[in-house]
């Protein structure tokens, strides 16, 4: 199965949740900035953005990105997951909907959300959920 691992950061808490997640599915994780493929080369998808203003995606690359792929997830397997320092999570309850809308398998049920800075336990249990994905 071929997986990759997508995310926006803007102070490293969500990229330290990609680099786990990776390290779970044994692949890299890519900068949304710097993945180059095509989303319908892939299987499984892991995309990681945090919550941003009033609980959306970073709105210049990331949602960008994703409604641009939104069409593509049909069928695949999808682990999301971000941070938030704010909020009770309403991002990722949408970026949910839109997943399952869109015809693909949420990995976990759900996404993983971290308040703040991941801690040891969270890294653990996205590492196992990479593996879970791939």
């Amino acid at each position: 199965m071929k997986t990759a691992v997508i995310y926006w950061s803007g102070t490293g808490n969500t990229e330290a949740m990609a680099k786990a997640v990776a390290e779970g599915a044994g692949v890299d994780a890519v900068a949304v900035s710097d993945f180059s493929g095509s989303v319908g080369d892939y299987d499984a998808l892991a995309l990681g953005c945090p919550a941003m203003g009033a609980e959306v995606l970073e709105e210049d690359e990331f949602e960008p990105f994703f409604a641009g792929i939104e069409g593509a997830l049909s069928g695949k397997k999808v682990l999301l997951f971000g941070s938030y320092g704010w909020g009770d999570g309403e991002w990722m309850r949408n970026w949910q909907e839109r997943v399952t809308a869109a015809g693909a398998e949420l990995v976990g049920g759900e996404g993983y959300t971290v308040n703040e800075a991941p801690s040891d336990e969270d890294l653990a249990k996205l590492k196992a959920l990479g593996a879970e994905l791939a």
